[in-house]
């Protein structure tokens, strides 16, 4: 899953950026209104956290682009206890507002809970073969065992279960799952992709995770 923090406060966003890459996310951050704005309409993301008072623009500027061009779920956060500000957040399109300070526990079960309404609900499950994913439960299983994955493995399975029978490439992998770009001298997609298969495909008998020589690695089902 991938997150936009739209946050100013570098310890505020170094603190949410921290704990949601613990829990799974890819996390971008911005440090104000203008360039969160940018990159949440050049880049798709699962769900954006937004704070109301940026400098460029405010929250309230930003949310009113990105909601004229794209659905994704947003999660406003405000230092502010005043009524208006809250209706004025959610009468401009965001789903959901948080009080500063907060525990991380609820934010996390906030976007959460954004992420299984509407639409996105039939994209937080996902199955292939006996292989099943849950992307709120942070659970998967194959045959019906369930195995302990990495926060990297599953962010990982997560990419290549979104995109089953395509061939994703090590560059790919590489920007999508670890945020960096793409050092050919670098073996730590080969290694992440050796100990998933280690642990989704050695013990069972059809084998779903493959290498596609010069190109990549893809996931699919080819019956043996």
């Amino acid at each position: 899953m991938r997150a936009l923090v739209i946050e100013d406060e570098q310890k505020m966003g170094d603190y949410i950026r921290k704990g949601l890459s613990e829990n799974g996310f890819q996390v971008d951050l911005a440090r104000d209104g203008l360039q969160g704005r940018a990159m949440a309409l050049d880049s798709d993301y699962d769900v954006l956290v937004l704070d109301v008072m940026l400098p460029g623009i405010d929250g309230f500027a930003v949310l009113h682009g990105v909601r004229a061009a794209k659905a994704v779920p947003v999660l406003m956060l405000t230092a502010k206890d005043e009524v208006d500000d809250r209706v004025k957040g959610l009468q401009a399109g965001a789903d959901d507002y948080l009080q500063k300070p907060f525990a991380f526990s609820e934010l996390l079960a906030r976007l959460h809970a954004l992420l299984r309404r509407g639409k996105l609900q039939e994209t937080t499950q996902f199955q292939l073969a006996g292989l099943r994913l849950d992307l709120v439960a942070r659970k998967v299983l194959r045959d019906g065992q369930r195995l302990d994955l990495t926060a990297k493995e599953f962010a990982l399975l997560t990419l290549l279960m979104r995109r089953t029978g395509q061939v994703l490439s090590r560059t790919l992998l590489a920007e999508q799952v670890w945020g960096m770009n793409f050092d050919s001298e670098t073996n730590v997609v080969e290694v992440a992709v050796r100990r998933l298969r280690s642990k989704i495909d050695d013990p069972f008998e059809t084998r779903l995770l493959h290498t596609v020589r010069g190109m990549g690695y893809v996931l699919e089902d080819r019956g043996g």
